[in-house]
């Protein structure tokens, strides 16, 4: 196995994932060797199918490897237990993802302070949090509110504002513009970027060539393998 460098925040050496139904495999990723550092912005692009959401879901602990290696933060992922995992995902991992996944009935300032429940954390540090949070993304006057009374735009804010508000080791997002229209899609893009310049680590799926302008690299997902990958320009 590889050894992890000493910037190193994620390292994949020799992913694999299969789906067995019946007696059909399905390949989904074959010999991912990735390493990600704290503070880069990696674009991981590629066609429908070519198993982005998978690695992503791997990189989250949402998922687990068919086989390989995957370490976060120096952490062999492999060896936790389902209780320790979820642990350490809460703990280290910010998630947003296309559709928002807001929870209907809870206010904007409820849904924010979600993942701050599993952590016993003091109710003031909770407060102070929560308001930090929907601060950075614009989004204070409306921590009242329901998602349903918010813009598809608002929302993808509030559910960035969920995602960072434990301060974690890494963003992942997935198609975070899917369905945004160009405008808010933008919004967004320019919120993580901002995030990313305050010193976060992202790591982003997305269908769309023009976004990989917000990422310090980008690679390219077919068929489950790493093809390409280049330093991009940040504009």
């Amino acid at each position: 196995m590889a050894k992890q460098s000493d910037r190193a925040l994620i390292t994949m050496d020799g992913i694999a994932k299969v789906f067995q139904a019946d007696d059909v495999e399905t390949h989904a990723l074959l010999d991912i060797h990735l390493e990600i550092a704290a503070g880069d912005f990696l674009s991981i692009e590629g066609p429908s199918g070519s198993g982005k959401s998978t690695l992503l879901s791997i990189m989250g602990l949402l998922d687990e490897p068919t086989s390989g290696h995957y370490r976060l933060k120096d952490k062999e992922t492999r060896s936790m237990s389902p209780a320790e995992r979820a642990h350490f995902r809460n703990d280290q991992i910010g998630f947003v993802f296309q559709s928002f996944n807001l929870i209907g009935d809870l206010t904007i300032y409820e849904n924010v302070e979600l993942p701050l429940r599993y952590r016993k954390m003091p109710a003031g540090e909770v407060r102070t949090a929560v308001e930090a949070a929907l601060e950075r993304v614009g989004m204070t006057h409306r921590k009242n509110h329901m998602p349903s009374q918010l813009s598809g735009g608002q929302q993808q804010r509030v559910a960035v504002a969920r995602a960072v508000v434990g301060n974690p080791s890494l963003l992942l997002a997935d198609e975070p513009t899917g369905n945004l229209d160009s405008k808010n899609g933008e919004a967004v893009m320019g919120l993580l970027r901002e995030l990313h310049l305050q010193g976060a680590t992202i790591c982003m799926v997305t269908h769309n060539h023009d976004y990989t302008r917000y990422a310090t690299r980008s690679v390219y997902l077919y068929d489950g393998r790493l093809s390409a990958e280049e330093r991009v320009e940040v504009a």
